[in-house]
C-alpha cells in the first residue's frame, strides 16, 4: 500500500512526492508563540490577486521572506507565480503587472503551493492586512491540496499601529507606513518586493515591542487583540 492510499481524496490525485512533502509538513509542530520574539522565524508574506475580494478572487502570486534573530534574511526568500486557467482583467494587470502570458505560463499550482508550505515550515506568518493574504492562500491550499493552514497570522499593519499609535492616523496603507519610517518600496505591487518592504516594517515593530517589554509573540498577539476589542467597543458606543 502506498502513501497515497492513506491520504484524503483531494491529495490522492497529487504526485507522490508532493503528497509526501505535504505529510512531512503536517507533522511539524505549531509555532511556539511563547518563545522570545527575537528567537522566532517570522515569514513575511505578500500576495497578488485577480481582484480585491479574497473570498472570490484568485491567487496570482506569492512572495515571502524571513526574519530570524532580528535579521532580515536576504538568503531566505520565496516567490511563485501561479499558473492560471484564464488571465485576470486588463485593469487588474495594470495594478500588479503580471501579464497575460506570464499568468498562463506560471508555475503548476500544486507544486508552487507545496513549495510555499516548505518555506513556511513551522514558523509564524505575518502580512500587511493579513486577513486578505491569509484568506487567499487558505482558499488556494484547500482547493489545490486539500490542506488547512492552521496558523495564527500576525497583521503587520495592526502591530505597527498599536506600537506607534500617534503615527497611525486615518489612513493605514502600506505606503503611509513606508513613508513614516522612510522605507523605500522599490516595486510596489510585486509580491516579493512588497514582502521585503513589509518585513522592514516588521523589524521596526519588533524593536519597538522589545523596548516596551513585550517578550513573546503571544504577548504581542494579546496586545493587538486588546487594542482591537477597545476599538470595537469605542465604535459600538460612538466614542471618538
Amino acid at each position: 500500500m502506498s502513501l497515497l492510499d492513506w491520504l484524503p481524496p483531494k491529495r490522492r490525485n497529487l504526485p507522490q512526492h508532493l503528497a509526501a512533502a505535504i505529510e512531512a509538513w503536517r507533522r511539524l509542530p505549531e509555532p511556539d508563540l511563547d518563545r522570545p520574539v527575537a528567537h522566532l522565524r517570522w515569514v513575511v508574506v505578500d500576495t497578488e490577486s485577480s481582484g480585491l475580494d479574497p473570498a472570490r478572487d484568485r491567487l496570482l502570486s506569492v512572495g515571502a521572506c524571513a526574519i530570524s534573530n532580528k535579521v532580515l534574511r536576504l538568503d531566505e526568500t520565496f516567490e511563485a507565480r501561479i499558473r492560471q486557467s484564464r488571465p485576470s482583467s486588463e485593469d487588474n494587470i495594470l495594478v500588479h503587472g503580471i501579464s497575460t502570458s506570464a499568468q498562463l505560463a506560471g508555475e503548476e499550482p500544486a507544486a508552487a503551493l507545496v513549495a510555499f508550505l516548505q518555506f513556511l515550515r513551522d514558523d509564524v506568518p505575518v502580512a500587511f492586512h493579513a486577513a486578505f493574504d491569509a484568506t487567499l492562500i487558505a482558499r488556494a491550499l484547500r482547493s489545490q491540496l486539500g490542506v488547512k493552514l492552521r496558523r495564527t497570522w500576525f497583521d503587520a499593519e495592526e502591530i505597527i499601529a498599536v506600537l506607534f499609535p500617534d503615527d497611525a492616523g486615518e489612513e493605514r496603507s502600506l505606503d503611509h507606513w513606508l513613508a513614516r519610517f522612510a522605507i523605500p518600496g522599490y516595486a510596489r505591487h510585486d509580491a516579493l518586493s512588497d514582502a521585503f518592504a513589509t518585513a522592514e516594517l516588521v523589524m521596526v515593530a519588533l524593536e519597538q515591542a522589545a523596548a516596551r517589554g513585550i517578550r513573546t509573540a503571544r504577548e504581542l498577539n494579546r496586545l493587538c487583540a486588546a487594542h482591537r476589542q477597545l476599538g470595537q467597543l469605542r465604535r459600538g458606543r460612538g466614542w471618538s
